[in-house]
């Protein structure tokens, strides 16, 4: 047991659930709608999109590296399938859009791994050039315009609810998306990879020292292509169903979002160094941002400064990722002076 205490203290999750209790309470004591069930249901359909994107840019920081382009690869991905059925005057199932979306998305995946794969660059250059590049061939070669209308299909899935929840009070309702369940697919797939396969464990070995994971035996090279191809397909996935529940393309709408979502991932305890994270800690911190993203408004506090607490929350992030580094460093350090 008191093992078990020891090790939950050391753990940035129980933070972050201690930070999330402690605002949600306040929240609550403020405005007596926190705990709702329509505002539980409103957070929890909120987490869907930046959820889905965390879970990809977990992988990558875990592996060592960091990935800026995923917003422009899932708008590209999106639009250019998009554009293709509306033009096409596609009339059909939803399958056709998801498939191509989730191909597209492989494919500007692979674009980023063969790089990250084969040139001894910082992926966070990398990703920057691809990013300029996704988003060149957007609104250069594709021209990109906003398009009002998405095919029938695409529209009804992103209105399908699983169910709606009322406040008795107000008569407030919410649905709960049907998209909630492809974050609750997409995170058990990846956890099952990340913990069970030789895969999941060769990106935490790049992540902890690439060096000694090519001493062990792992084909580096191939991890990572393979991994920016998985992370192409989630980022694509978040794309089309931002895309759905909106209700309309918008080629800029992700613009911006990767800040959040990785500092949602590094407060949840995955270092920007790579090696160590959980997506148990990548949920909570998702699910911090959106707290102060959405809910902070319920005690009245000005959008400036919900931007203000959102901007903190980054550096706090990023700011407890150096210290875990520095700590971890001088640990090593003692270890190697007794030795």
């Amino acid at each position: 047991m008191g093992a078990f205490v020891h090790r939950m203290l050391r753990a940035n999750e129980f933070y972050v659930f201690l930070v999330i209790l402690l605002l949600a309470l306040v929240i609550q004591l403020r405005s007596g709608q926190f705990f709702t069930p329509n505002n539980l249901v409103d957070l929890a359909g909120a987490m869907v999109v930046p959820g889905l994107f965390a879970v990809g840019a977990h992988m990558v920081l875990v592996s060592g590296g960091i990935d800026v382009s995923f917003p422009m690869l899932a708008s590209l991905a999106v639009y250019a399938v998009t554009r293709s059925l509306v033009d096409g005057g596609y009339s059909g199932g939803f399958l056709l859009p998801l498939t191509l979306v989730l191909v597209l998305g492989a494919v500007l995946g692979a674009f980023n791994g063969v790089f990250t794969s084969r040139l001894a660059v910082p992926t966070l250059i990398i990703t920057l050039g691809t990013a300029n590049v996704f988003s060149g061939i957007m609104q250069g070669a594709l021209n990109s315009v906003q398009i009002p209308q998405l095919p029938a299909s695409m529209a009804e899935f992103g209105r399908a609810s699983l169910f709606t929840a009322t406040n008795a009070e107000s008569g407030l309702t919410s649905s709960m998306p049907l998209s909630f369940l492809l974050l609750v697919a997409v995170v058990v797939i990846v956890f099952l990879i990340m913990r069970y396969t030789m895969f999941g464990r060769a990106i935490y070995a790049l992540g902890g020292d690439e060096s000694s994971a090519v001493r062990a035996g792992f084909k580096v090279g191939r991890v990572k292509f393979w991994l920016y191809v998985i992370v192409g397909v989630i980022a694509a996935l978040s794309g089309l169903v931002r895309t759905t529940m909106m209700g309309q393309m918008h080629p800029t709408n992700l613009a911006g979002i990767e800040m959040e979502v990785i500092a949602a991932v590094v407060l949840g305890g995955t270092a920007i160094t790579g090696g160590t994270g959980t997506l148990t800690g990548v949920m909570l911190g998702t699910l911090l941002i959106v707290i102060v993203k959405n809910s902070m408004i319920l005690t009245g506090v000005p959008t400036v400064w919900q931007r203000f607490a959102l901007g903190l929350l980054i550096i706090i992030g990023t700011g407890i990722s150096a210290v875990q580094l520095t700590m971890r460093r001088r640990r090593q350090r003692l270890v190697a002076e007794r030795t």
